[in-house]
């Protein structure tokens, strides 16, 4: 009988946010009546450049698009201040950290990460034959953050890849630029990989300069957050060029197609989309910690910069799934801690930040359970 390799031999997997139209079915509620707080999706949706160039791409459907998705390569370098040969592009950022932990880690390498973190890294690190390492002292209560110097010194010698994510997922919590540093410049031995996913929320440029500083850096971000193009499946990341040449090495060829190309150029035009999403997002997640007040059970875990935050369960006598299963039943959607992420018991739930009226929904259904 054929056999996986043994890192596949009881495999799991990731755990998305549950869709609008399942919850509708299952609790008969109409889906307009439902707050969808559990996929950290642009609440206006695709960036209105982006899907004016997916259309006019579809003429060129019968044509192999460039194998290194050349013209986005071309435009991310351009607006970053990098050459397009700094740049690999993937179908969504998770596509890029697979590439990278089977190009830079050789079978049972070390891949360090915080626990708990974004669940990709330490399943695809399983999935590839490597051996994640999860730092649990890296967060700490109650900010839930990650402590720079704790993470460092637990960077060992034969560590092959450090991931940090920043904004920090599940909490949201943010790292300032030295502290970034002070993490990169611990591991000289190892590729550090800076994923910011997220980092459009904390209404700052991020910190993917600092590729350009560090030979061993790779700096991460995606197209689905506010760009609103999770459906397209569209990341990139920027590096030196070896880094990215062993990148390119094991990427399928055409891993991108040309409606994703065609829309990812556009995207990076479209400020006015993403500067009203960035700024309907932070009035809400100012809004909803506001609320929070109100509350005895739960606590807004204090300190995202993200499109998400931690909802901590103060009330012993209950627990995350049952919780997420209430609001589920009051049409309110959002992640279960204790299933979503190792190192997050069930104490905690992750909530999108999204309209003021959706995080309304979310503290009146909490407020119905208190």
């Amino acid at each position: 009988m054929f056999h996986a390799h043994p890192g596949l031999k009881n495999p799991e997997y990731y755990v998305p946010g549950l869709p609008a139209d399942y919850v509708a079915q299952r609790y008969g509620i109409a889906p307009d009546d439902i707050a969808k707080l559990g996929s950290a999706e642009n609440p206006y949706g695709a960036s209105p450049k982006a899907r004016a160039a997916v259309a006019d791409a579809l003429d060129r459907l019968h044509l192999y698009p460039p194998w290194t998705a050349e013209p986005l390569r071309e435009k991310i370098a351009d607006t970053y201040g990098y050459q397009p040969d700094q740049v690999v592009c993937g179908a969504g950022e998770t596509e890029i950290i697979s590439l990278v932990i089977r190009a830079l880690c050789e079978p049972g390498g070390k891949v360090m990460m915080p626990a708990p973190c974004f669940p990709i890294y330490h399943l695809f690190a399983e999935a590839e034959g490597r051996m994640p390492v999860l730092v649990p002292d890296a967060t700490l209560r109650p900010a839930m953050a990650l402590d720079p110097e704790a993470y460092a010194a637990a960077i060992d010698p034969d560590t092959r890849i450090v991931f940090i994510t920043n904004p920090h997922s599940p909490s949201g919590t943010w790292l300032e630029e030295a502290e970034v540093r002070r993490m990169v410049e611990a591991a000289p031995h190892a590729l550090v990989v800076l994923d910011e996913a997220y980092v459009h929320y904390s209404d700052t440029p991020g910190y993917i300069h600092l590729a350009g500083e560090y030979e061993h850096l790779i700096v991460l971000r995606t197209f689905s957050k506010a760009f609103g193009l999770a459906g397209l499946r569209i990341g990139f990341g920027v590096a030196a060029r070896p880094i990215i040449d062993a990148l390119l090495a094991v990427k399928p060829t055409w891993n991108m197609g040309q409606l994703q190309i065609a829309g990812g150029v556009a995207a990076l035009d479209d400020r006015e989309h993403v500067a009203r999403t960035v700024s309907t997002i932070v009035e809400a997640r100012h809004h909803v910690q506001g609320r929070f007040g109100e509350l005895d059970r739960f606590r807004m875990v204090p300190g995202s910069r993200s499109n998400f935050f931690l909802v901590e369960i103060l009330d012993p006598d209950t627990d995350s799934t049952e919780v997420f299963n209430g609001l589920l039943e009051r049409g309110v959607i959002v992640k279960d801690g204790a299933v979503s992420w190792r190192g997050l018991d069930d104490r905690f739930l992750r909530c999108d930040v999204n309209f003021t009226e959706r995080m309304d929904r979310l503290v009146d259904s909490l407020a119905d359970m208190d």
